[in-house]
């Protein structure tokens, strides 16, 4: 039985702590990619998010039958099934965002986040705190990639939510700065990206040195 205290440690473990883009530095060819608004960054977040749990909890459930020696390919080929039916999900009930997001999707089978967690944690802990762990990770990341492709958004083209039509129909994004706005290109391109991450991950330092401070 999981105590309160263990699923707090998790959660901030995923969330803040051991941050996948801030602090561990994974998966930076879909961070820096993918968000170049809000929408993408959060929707390939949610299919990370559901791939690792999923694949921590069936890692987990056959940590004990899975041979030591083969067991990083048996991980690799758990989670491309599950990714398999994350995309054609996606291309089924999301057509035009899964063509947005396009091989990315695929991709999460070799993102290092999500072969890490199953390495390091769903293949020595339980079912449960293993989904868990899957679920804070990724909502970790997809904070992270949300703030990370707002403010590229924001700053290239003076919008947020761009792309919403694809999720919501009718529903246009919010235009933030005025109509005259000529945008910033290198915020959309992937120097801009590398800027923004550095300034998070900065801001993020920053915190943890306040904190510990006297």
């Amino acid at each position: 039985m999981m105590t309160l205290a263990e699923l707090r440690k998790i959660a901030a473990h995923g969330v803040w702590t051991q941050n996948t883009s801030l602090v561990q530095i994974l998966g930076l060819c879909p961070l820096l990619a993918v968000t170049t608004n809000l929408i993408n960054g959060v929707m390939l977040s949610l299919a990370t998010i559901l791939v690792m749990a999923l694949s921590g909890a069936v890692v987990s459930s056959l940590r004990k039958l899975i041979p030591h020696e083969i067991r990083i390919p048996v991980f690799a080929l758990i989670v491309a099934t599950l990714v398999t039916v994350v995309d054609l999900s996606f291309n089924a009930g999301l057509h035009q965002l899964y063509l947005v997001l396009g091989i990315f999707i695929p991709l999460i089978t070799t993102n290092c986040i999500v072969l890490a967690r199953v390495e390091a944690y769903a293949s020595k802990n339980p079912p449960l705190q293993s989904a868990l762990d899957g679920v804070c990770m990724g909502v970790g990341m997809l904070w992270t990639l949300a703030l990370l492709g707002g403010l590229r958004e924001l700053i290239g083209q003076g919008t947020l939510f761009s792309g919403i039509d694809m999720l919501f129909s009718g529903l246009a994004p919010i235009q933030v700065f005025p109509a005259g706005y000529p945008g910033f290109p290198l915020a959309m391109l992937p120097p801009g990206a590398f800027i923004v991450l550095g300034c998070l991950i900065a801001w993020k330092n920053w915190i943890e040195a306040r904190r510990a401070s006297p």
